[in-house]
């Protein structure tokens, strides 16, 4: 992580250090949040972005960890979770535990001296079973803060099998390859090979963002990728320019895109996960997404108005972008980290199972996601593409790096840099993005 988070950091340290205070003093008397004790249950809070089906699973997974310790455990699922979580801990209103999808936003909750470091045992697991990288993200300062939750790895190009069957063409194995192949669909069938969809309730532009990460790390590899991060190249960098001009190749070309939903400028009207239902039944051969696209799969039809099959030889299966040299694999990776805003020892005992590799696996069997701990079990994940995807996050010869966009300051991450990739599909030249979304970190 670059200075730049650092010194953003350090400026308002006093004044937080003071308002500290005066909330330690407000907490003290609060019973509200923190283990009410009832009839000797005990209930730990967690409050986190994760809703609807996903939050219940979440909810599910601690049941057997209720069984065995009494205490009970309330995951809330927020929609404006990454909106209000730094607002409510900074006035004393802060939930036992957070998961929080970013580590710029980690961070930033770090800076208000609320949050607990780890314990030594949660340490000691993520140590054991997820490795330095992994670690540094939930790190500030020399100090552990925050272990990983699930993950998600980012990167894939969904596709249909059997319309591939049908033209004759095969997955491609480089970068160049991958472009042949677009041209000779859109050969074949007179029609784009491409969706996109770009809109999203809080973060439109955020699937270009991961479009152009992939690209940077393909392009340029890991240390370029970690001093962009670290804002030491910037966004006007012709490396980055690089990346953009290589996905632009594909998003800003109306022979390309928007198969299923009209021309180049109906990317940022579609909503993210709208793409699926068109790779589902046909109408849309290629889609760039991480592996979470898969449960969107689930609520789709094939074009025989049944739900999909994801497999090799089914409706839908997807390839990791590849890059430019045949076999060498550097993959974009995101996920979920837990930070505890108190040293109650249930809630500590929560923190500590959700580094385990059993809570990974409880949750993983529920189905749909997957999970980086090296001590979880792959098969058990609900598809033969969420087990492989898994294995490709577990293998310690796979290079993974952060979102990047999580990793910059949110000015950037979650700013201009999203910002910049709907006014790019909506026509602004490409330099002049680039600059714009530089400009972030002077906000």
């Amino acid at each position: 992580m670059g200075m730049s988070q650092r010194t953003r950091m350090l400026a308002p340290v006093g004044l937080l250090a003071i308002g500290a205070i005066a909330l330690a003093g407000c907490a003290e008397g609060d019973s509200g949040g923190t283990s009410g004790s009832s009839g000797g249950a005990t209930t730990v809070r967690i409050s986190g972005g994760i809703t609807g089906t996903e939050a219940d699973a979440l909810n599910e997974t601690f049941a057997q960890f209720t069984q065995d310790t009494g205490i009970e455990v309330v995951y809330t699922g927020d929609k404006s979770f990454e909106g209000n979580i730094v607002t409510k801990v900074s006035g004393g209103d802060a939930p036992d535990i957070a998961i929080v999808p970013q580590p710029g936003l980690l961070k930033t909750l770090i800076g208000t001296n609320e949050v607990q470091p780890a314990s030594d045992a949660v340490s000691a697991n993520v140590d054991e079973y997820w490795g330095e990288d992994w670690k540094s993200y939930g790190t500030e300062d020399g100090t552990f803060y925050a272990a990983p939750m699930l993950a998600n790895l980012k990167g894939y190009i969904w596709y249909s099998p059997a319309k591939f069957a049908e033209w004759g063409v095969e997955i491609p194995k480089t970068l160049d390859e991958l472009m042949t192949l677009t041209a000779t669909i859109q050969q074949k069938t007179g029609a784009a090979p491409w969706c996109a969809g770009f809109a999203s309730d809080a973060a439109s532009g955020w699937p270009g963002t991961d479009w152009v990460e992939d690209m940077v790390l393909r392009l340029s590899g890991p240390d370029v990728y970690d001093q962009w991060v670290a804002n030491e190249v910037a966004f006007t960098d012709p490396q980055i320019k690089a990346a953009f001009d290589a996905v632009g190749d594909i998003l800003l070309n109306p022979a390309y895109v928007n198969a299923g939903f009209g021309d180049v400028s109906s990317i940022n009207s579609t909503a993210f996960a709208d793409v699926a239902a068109k790779v589902a039944d046909g109408s849309c051969p290629m889609t760039h997404q991480a592996s979470f696209l898969s449960a969107n799969f689930l609520t789709v039809t094939n074009a025989a108005g049944q739900t999909p099959t994801i497999a090799p030889d089914g409706d839908v299966y997807a390839f990791l972008t590849p890059g430019v040299t045949e076999g060498e694999l550097a993959v974009e990776g995101g996920g979920e980290f837990v930070a505890a805003f108190s040293d109650d020892e249930s809630v500590q005992k929560v923190v500590e199972y959700m580094s385990t590799p059993e809570f990974a696996d409880a949750r993983v069997k529920l189905g749909g996601v997957i999970s980086a701990n090296k001590g979880a079990d792959p098969s058990l994940a609900s598809s033969e593409f969420l087990t492989e995807a898994m294995q490709t996050l577990q293998d310690p010869s796979t290079t993974v790096r952060f979102d990047a966009s999580d990793l910059m300051p949110a000015t950037v991450g979650s700013g201009s840099f999203w910002k910049g990739m709907v006014s790019w599909i909506d026509g602004t030249p490409t330099d002049q993005v680039l600059s714009d979304i530089q400009a972030g970190y002077n906000n």
